[in-house]
């Protein structure tokens, strides 16, 4: 039974394993391997997304400061995200529930608002460094 409930954790490791190993692979600097962000193409603003593949590629390439560099957001978001995926692995291979906390609307709309200002920020004169 505890085995079954690893089957979920267990796909979604495999999954962003496969996506990693796949940007690690094509790499995104070069032009035409993936498509433009369609807010920047539409706008000339970067998201908050905008550099996420390349930050992804640089991670998998052991490239810590480039990535920073590239978007910080997405880096500091990767232990956050591994954080819940333990947690969730854990509670299924001990048979329980996993937490909900992470639903708390307060936990969401903090992460909306950490959003929002990291986009508001990233697209301002003072904040272009954090727009690469």
């Amino acid at each position: 039974m505890r085995i079954r409930g690893l089957a979920a954790p267990g796909g979604v490791l495999a999954s962003a394993a496969a996506v990693v190993a796949f940007v690690a692979v094509v790499d995104p600097n070069e032009p035409g391997n993936y498509p433009t962000c369609p807010f920047l193409a539409l706008t000339g603003f970067q998201c908050p997304g905008c550099g996420a593949l390349r930050t992804l590629h640089a991670l998998a390439h052991g490239q810590f400061g480039t990535a920073i560099a590239l978007n910080v957001f997405v880096v500091s978001m990767v232990p956050v995200l591994a954080f819940f995926w333990l947690r969730w692995t854990v509670a299924r291979a001990r048979g329980r529930p996993a937490r909900r906390k992470a639903g708390e609307p307060r936990v969401i709309w903090g992460l909306f608002a950490g959003v929002m200002c990291f986009w508001l920020i990233r697209n301002l004169p003072f904040g272009a460094f954090l727009a690469a």
